[in-house]
């Protein structure tokens, strides 16, 4: 396996990011943060048309691309980069890997089309390490109960509901949804209630290994971050003057952006081979995760990748705000709806803490002392 890019995904990611520039340029991504539809539906029906972003994971049979899981993490870190307010994860990675593991075709092809939106209705906050609070009950086809910070949740036509190792569909229509307050602006959360829904149970579902799999492509998006601000801040110490000099060469800056590049680098390596290995999680059905051990190399892949990724967004982010003085500070510069994004996902399926553990268990080191 190689971590380094394809030409179809480069040619992917010139797509994506040349529709980014022109659409979702930061000042209009504020002036969504700002407003009551932080969501951009009109993009994301532009990229699911013209570029097919929506079902890169579906199967060609089915409308999709018939794509991997490399290809999905080029468009996250695209999407990383311009913090683009869409439901690419929650739609088209999270809610599409439980259809696809449940066998439901139908919802498929409507998914791929991006005329139809999902989201798998677990909280964001959801670990992949440990089992879903038990908050939604089904009887004889109807659902009670509430789930909170549900991501995607206020634009979804469809909701996915897993109660037990059941996965149950929802019209969103039929629920209530209430967007509460989040840290970012660009990725609202919701809680949603159900009272006496009727739902449909669509197949079994391994909600583990859905997040697992969501898990180790959030890096990707994180990524994506992370380069938006070591790029932009590079940028900025070279033209920013003080004592008649550019900040950027000063010899301490010069070792703290040198500190963050390795960071950087070393996360696209450990992004890159979670993707790369997550691409072969091609089986379908609850209980089709593949062989054993090449399981648990994808299970170990996407959990060094979340644990390390998710604090680098964080530690480059803020080193950003920091670097780019008063400005940095300010509403209107962007840069702290990155920092926002870095650290919701930093909590956003699992924490790095529990990936840590899961890597110590899962490749059989030593704790420690």
């Amino acid at each position: 396996m190689t971590l380094l890019y394809t030409e179809v995904e480069e040619e992917l990611r010139a797509s994506v990011r040349d529709l980014l520039a022109d659409r979702c340029g930061a000042a209009a991504v504020l002036r969504r943060a700002e407003s009551e539809a932080p969501y951009d539906m009109d993009l994301w029906k532009t990229l699911s048309r013209d570029i097919g972003v929506a079902g890169l994971l579906v199967p060609e049979e089915y409308g999709g691309a018939g794509a991997s899981a490399r290809e999905v993490a080029v468009v996250l870190e695209e999407l990383g980069r311009a913090v683009a307010p869409l439901p690419f994860l929650t739609s088209s990675v999270l809610a599409t890997k439980a259809l696809l593991q449940a066998g439901e075709e139908d919802l498929i092809q409507e998914l791929a089309s991006g005329e139809t939106t999902a989201a798998l209705a677990v909280s964001l906050a959801a670990s992949p390490y440990r089992p879903l609070p038990e908050t939604v009950t089904v009887t004889d086809g109807v659902l009670n109960g509430e789930i909170r910070a549900v991501a995607g949740a206020d634009v979804a036509d469809v909701l996915l509901v897993p109660v037990g190792t059941a996965l149950h569909r929802v019209e969103a229509a039929a629920v209530r949804i209430d967007v509460v307050p989040s840290l970012d602006l660009t990725r609202p959360v919701a809680t949603v209630t159900f009272s006496d829904t009727p739902g449909e149970a669509i197949g079994e579902l391994d909600v583990r290994r859905v997040l697992n799999f969501g898990a180790g492509l959030l890096a990707s998006e994180q990524l994506g971050v992370a380069e938006w601000c070591l790029g932009t801040t590079l940028s900025y110490i070279k033209e920013r003057h003080q004592f008649a000099r550019p900040v950027g060469s000063f010899q301490a800056i010069k070792h703290r952006m040198a500190d963050l590049w390795l960071d950087v680098v070393r996360a696209r390596a450990a992004a890159r081979n979670a993707a790369g290995l997550l691409a072969a999680d091609v089986g379908t059905g609850a209980g089709a995760s593949g062989a054993g051990e090449a399981a648990g190399d994808r299970e170990l892949a996407a959990a060094v990748a979340a644990s390390w990724c998710s604090e680098v967004a964080v530690h480059v982010a803020e080193e950003s705000v920091q670097l780019h003085g008063g400005i940095g500070m300010t509403w209107e510069h962007p840069v702290h709806l990155y920092l926002k994004r870095a650290k919701s996902t930093e909590i956003a399926l699992g924490t790095p803490g529990a990936h840590r553990e899961a890597v110590e268990a899962l490749a059989d080191l030593p704790g420690p002392a």
